[in-house]
């Protein structure tokens, strides 16, 4: 019986379609989590300014990151985890634009 690739494998099964390791999304779940530990470590270092700003700038990346990537299934491939990363980075940024325009519209209504 031939086995087809679109199905799910086992965790014993080896197929061609299928790398032998953890699925990317798996591991960026775990990459994105050590970021933020770093980060907060860089954070609360108080031997240079530098890497403060670093470890600031790298826990905002990776918290936009991981707030897309929380909603991706761990057993997303590279493609399909690229794909709902940008349409989820689309969305974020579309959020934040729109709050931009519309908050000096909103203050105005209460004056």
């Amino acid at each position: 019986m031939a086995h087809n690739p679109l199905e799910p494998t086992t965790p014993g099964q080896s197929t061609s379609a299928r790398s032998t390791g953890r699925p990317f999304a798996a591991t960026l779940h775990m990459v994105l989590i050590a970021l933020m530990l770093i980060s907060f470590a860089l954070i609360a270092q108080q031997s240079s300014q530098a890497l403060y700003h670093l470890g600031f700038l790298l826990l905002i990346a990776s918290t936009f990151v991981q707030i897309v990537f929380g909603n991706v299934p761990p057993e997303t491939d590279f493609r399909r985890s690229m794909a709902l990363l940008g349409m989820g980075l689309g969305i974020v940024a579309v959020v934040f634009a729109l709050g931009i325009l519309l908050a000096p519209i909103l203050a105005n209504l209460g004056r």
